[in-house]
């Protein structure tokens, strides 16, 4: 199996997992887990969006991710991605406007279609941006790998299923 194939698989259980736990909110699915915070509809609903955005970035596609001038970018990679990817651990962070929900699915069903459509757009700009280019130029990162951002993901779409009520692992 090839490097990228184990990646993208470990997206799709990663996205299996936030599913799963959104199945289980039950009567929280719409309620914020504390004052401020996001409730499992926004949750999934971030998690989509920048899924949809990160496969934007790699087909060339016009994309929400702010774009920080490019003598910034490795110092944000060397600090803050890098790490993050060695570490495998995501880390406590503010989204960007772009990536704050505005509405979300009404149903823990509806989440699975969104997310899963999300994933598979973000999964087939991976095989195509690999087979022509093993890395790409991100807005905020600078250059990186397909691979390595595929990490990058799944470590985001774990962080976030963690923030969902009643998941084993759910911070404060």
């Amino acid at each position: 199996m090839s490097e990228l194939q184990a990646v993208l698989d470990d997206n799709h259980k990663a996205l299996d997992e936030l599913i799963a736990a959104a199945e289980r909110s039950g009567s929280t699915w719409k309620t914020p887990r504390a004052p401020g915070k996001w409730s499992p509809s926004q949750v999934v609903e971030h998690v989509a969006l920048v899924l949809e955005e990160s496969g934007n970035l790699m087909t060339g596609t016009s994309s929400t991710f702010v774009s920080f001038p490019a003598f910034v970018r490795p110092v944000i990679r060397v600090l803050f991605f890098n790490p993050t990817v060695k570490r495998g651990k995501f880390p406590k962070a503010k989204t960007s406007k772009p990536f704050e929900p505005q509405s979300s699915p009404a149903s823990p069903s509806e989440a699975r279609e969104r997310l899963e459509g999300a994933l598979a757009k973000f999964d087939q700009a991976c095989r195509n941006r690999v087979a022509s280019d093993p890395s790409f130029t991100h807005p905020i990162f600078g250059r990186i790998s397909v691979v390595d951002y595929g990490r990058f993901q799944a470590l985001h779409t774990r962080h976030h299923r963690e923030q969902i009520p009643g998941t084993p692992e759910t911070v404060g």
